[in-house]
């Protein structure tokens, strides 16, 4: 089962996670969410919101110009 795709480059950490946060509601358990993020704060603060919430952060994986954040809920 390939991951759903959620690009959320050029938005800013609260409103990136509320996003990424409700397109994992409407997952099945055990889905996977790739998140394409910018903003250097998101990337710190995604992956420890979303373990708050329960999900597993699989992987994060930097580039140069943005971070991949692969989730599991």
């Amino acid at each position: 089962m390939h991951p759903e795709r959620l690009d959320l480059r050029g938005v800013r950490c609260p409103l990136n996670w509320a996003r990424a946060r409700v397109r994992l509601e409407g997952l099945p358990v055990g889905a996977m969410l790739e998140l394409v993020v910018d903003d250097p704060k998101g990337a710190r603060d995604i992956p420890r919101a979303a373990e708050a919430c329960g999900h597993v952060v699989v992987e994060v994986m930097a580039d140069a110009h943005a971070w991949r954040l692969l989730i599991q809920k």
